[in-house]
């Protein structure tokens, strides 16, 4: 099994929690091992220093930002000239969500971040940021829905491409020419 480092705050609503689930099967299917700190690791070091030696054992990491705090309604930027905005039921999300990706992208490893819809696009969770498109998912249908668009098999097909590669280069001896 390929080690990968699964990122996501914990569910509090039975469609994250299915979801979750099916994301866990597809991984263990296609031979990768999802792990996450504090439901398949534990560690009683401080958690940056937790995540970072998970981290350094994974090969890449998938990160879920779920809907977790909602900002029924709230200015961003309150009295700004040009930058004040309305925000109106706005959910956000952990903000492990934005530091385990950081961690991950300094350290060369595959980022593959699915962003729950209406969770507010900021961070490393703004279109770009990390180089590699960003989808939105809904959980107001099925979750299984998801699983079966093109946008979800062309980006996971390409991220467990980028994983299989860090396996082998990390297996490979250093190039000296």
């Amino acid at each position: 099994m390929i080690s990968v480092f699964l990122s996501y705050p914990k569910p509090f609503n039975t469609e994250q929690e299915v979801f979750i689930e099916q994301i866990i099967s597809y991984l263990k299917l296609r031979g990768f091992e999802p792990r996450t700190l504090g439901v398949s690791d534990y560690d009683v070091s401080e958690p940056l220093s937790a995540i970072r030696r998970l981290m350094l054992e994974s090969n890449g990491i998938l990160v879920i930002a779920f809907r977790r705090t909602i900002i029924e309604k709230g200015v961003y930027k309150p009295k700004s000239k040009s930058d004040e905005r309305i925000l109106n039921n706005t959910w956000i999300t952990s903000p492990y969500t934005q530091i385990e990706p950081a961690m991950a992208f300094q350290i060369g490893l595959p980022i593959l971040i699915l962003r729950e819809n209406g969770v507010l696009a900021d961070g490393i969770l703004e279109r770009g940021v990390i180089g590699t498109y960003m989808p939105e998912f809904s959980l107001e249908n099925a979750a299984h829905d998801y699983f079966s668009t093109p946008e979800w098999n062309q980006l996971i097909g390409i991220w467990e491409g980028n994983v299989r590669r860090v396996v082998k280069t990390k297996g490979s001896p250093p190039k000296l020419f």
